[in-house]
């Protein structure tokens, strides 16, 4: 996801004059409840009681009006006692009829006074019972102010004044335009997607295309089918799409479709987007392991807003950029999310660092796979001035979206990516290279030997990842990420120098044990301190020079980065001269 870490480049969006006869509804509008503002943290019992097992998701766009009309069928398997369905849905759509197991409820059977529609059942579902709901909704979905930053809808229009619509809900979550569960681990086990789009119009979504059935009046419903998607990556886009199409051999032995869709007038530079797909992939698959959904396909989509890991359907909207490192970054950090979000999926917001940490990290990483040490440097140091180090990443209760990724309600936000890269390119250094692969592997497919078909997407946590960290290592680490996640200010390694003895010596907040090694330049030799007890004491000759850490391995407190960062706050809002 890159919500956040893109905020830093200006992208503004403002939707040309629509041929529509009903009146855009304005940025931001209609308004929402705090209620669909809240993705995550503490959910009702009536929702934690259940398993969504499948979601089957009819959708009518209906560009002339900027409505959206939907019936959603919901099954759902109970693991406790429930007597009424709590699902979230955004109350600016609201239900105009409700099925359970078949038989209609009369109207007003149910309520939706703040974005949680509650429906009593018929009757009590006892644990293992089954569960049917259809429900018939739409309205004016929200629109978002500025996609993907916020949530909601963006209406568009192609330079040739066609139609182009699309969703993004990571922030403020599926209810935004389906009936769902909005938390990670309400994610339904499959989904099957039908769009009904104008004349003229395509629907690229999730998973494997089913089917395009052509009605009588020339609109088209786009039938789409997905395994176990997080809640947030179900997507909608609809435009005059052209498509290129292509198959990878993978290193497995599996054949892989790939696509990618883009507006009409840029073949060319979308073919030279789409030859990056290939080696990109191979980057993957040959460091972490298959990619996860290789039985459905590589699906990209240009996007009128920045961009989103939607599963299989990432969507792309960066302007076919370039940049030194010869690769576009934003498609490359998306997808780096099929593994890190979508295939590895945090149960809980406040280990998101293991979505946003690794799809950033995966950057220099791949620099490194394609052109060495010097590329994959200069992209983590690009990276280390971001780091602000004002709350922990990492603070051990159920939180939401917002409390995660908005600085302004406490969250750590950018930390969560800058930080979470640095920590993961520290460990690396400290654990080894084989052994870092391994704890990647297993958090992401639970397993170490990973192949297609013995691996399905899974929920991880921080304290799993430690455990992973442990058994691959056969050591505590514990340290490590209590030092690096669970407090804001960084380590500081503090020198002393006094006459031919040089001292270091580890300063964690709270004097926890910090064992971490450290290396050393001496005159140009290289030498490794263990820090066993968090200081080394040395003899170095007073005239030697001594460079720490000389290839910059560790996430330290860097004083010349706070005070840059103290300089940067200062003169924001200066005129210019």
């Amino acid at each position: 996801m890159n919500r956040i870490l893109s905020s830093l480049i200006a992208v503004a969006f403002i939707p040309a004059a629509a041929a529509q006869t009903g009146t855009l509804p304005a940025k931001g509008t209609p308004a929402l409840t705090e209620q669909t503002k809240v993705s995550g943290g503490l959910r009702p019992a009536e929702q934690t009681a259940l398993t969504s097992d499948r979601a089957d998701l009819a959708f009518e766009l209906h560009p002339d009006s900027y409505r959206l009309t939907g019936v959603a069928t919901l099954d759902f398997t109970a693991k406790a006692p429930v007597a009424r369905l709590v699902i979230d849905l955004d109350r600016n759509l609201p239900v105009t009829a409700i099925a359970i197991d078949g038989v209609a409820l009369p109207a007003g059977r149910w309520s939706n006074p703040q974005g949680q529609l509650t429906i009593p059942l018929p009757r009590p579902l006892a644990a293992g019972g089954k569960v049917s709901a259809r429900i018939t909704y739409g309205g004016t979905p929200h629109v978002a102010v500025r996609a993907p930053w916020d949530d909601g809808v963006v209406w568009s229009k192609t330079p040739a004044g066609a139609t182009w619509f699309a969703t993004t809900a990571e922030g403020y979550g599926c209810d935004l335009f389906w009936p769902c569960f909005d938390f990670p681990e309400g994610e339904p086990g499959s989904v099957t997607l039908h769009i009904t789009v104008p004349r003229g119009l395509k629907a690229p979504s999730n998973g494997r295309l089913l089917g395009v059935d052509t009605l009588p009046d020339g609109r088209t419903t786009w039938n789409w089918r997905t395994d176990h998607p997080n809640t947030y990556a179900i997507a909608l886009n609809v435009g005059p799409y052209e498509e290129i199409a292509g198959t990878y051999k993978s290193r497995f032995g599996n054949t892989i479709p790939m696509f990618y869709w883009y507006l009409p007038g840029e073949k060319a530079k979308a073919e030279k987007l789409f030859a990056e797909f290939a080696p990109t992939l191979d980057f993957f698959e040959s460091t972490i392991g298959p990619y996860p959904f290789g039985n459905e396909k590589v699906g990209v989509i240009e996007t009128p807003h920045k961009g989103m890991e939607h599963q299989t359907i990432n969507a792309y909207g960066n302007d076919y950029a370039k940049a030194a490192e010869g690769f576009d970054w934003l498609f490359q950090h998306e997808f780096a999310h099929e593994w890190f979000a979508n295939q590895l999926t945090a149960a809980n917001w406040d280990d998101y660092w293991l979505h946003e940490g690794y799809g950033t990290y995966m950057q220099p990483a791949y620099g490194e796979w394609r052109e060495g040490a010097a590329r994959y440097a200069a992209m983590m140091n690009g990276q280390r001035g971001g780091i602000a180090n004002r709350v922990p990443i990492v603070r051990g209760r159920v939180i939401t979206e917002e409390e995660v990724y908005e600085a302004d309600k406490g969250g750590p936000g950018l930390d969560i990516y800058n930080k979470g890269s640095w920590m993961l390119h520290t460990l690396r250094w400290a654990i080894g290279d084989k052994a870092f692969w391994d704890v990647t592997r297993l958090a992401v497919y639970g397993r170490l030997d990973p192949k297609p078909g013995n691996f399905v997407p899974r929920f991880g946590s921080t304290t799993e990842y430690e455990g992973f960290v442990a058994r691959v290592t056969g050591k505590d680490y514990r340290w490590f990420f209590d030092a690096y996640l669970r407090q804001a200010a960084l380590p500081d390694l503090i020198p002393t120098r006094t006459g031919d003895t040089l001292t270091l010596a580890w300063h964690v907040p709270g004097n926890g044990p910090f064992p971490l090694p450290v290396e050393l330049a001496v005159d140009g030799v290289r030498r490794t301190l263990p820090m066993t007890e968090g200081r080394a004491t040395l003899n170095v000759p007073a005239s030697a020079h001594v460079v720490i850490d000389p290839d910059a391995r560790v996430l330290r407190r860097s004083i010349a980065i706070e005070e840059m960062q103290a300089w940067q706050s200062g003169r924001q809002g200066r005129p210019a001269k």
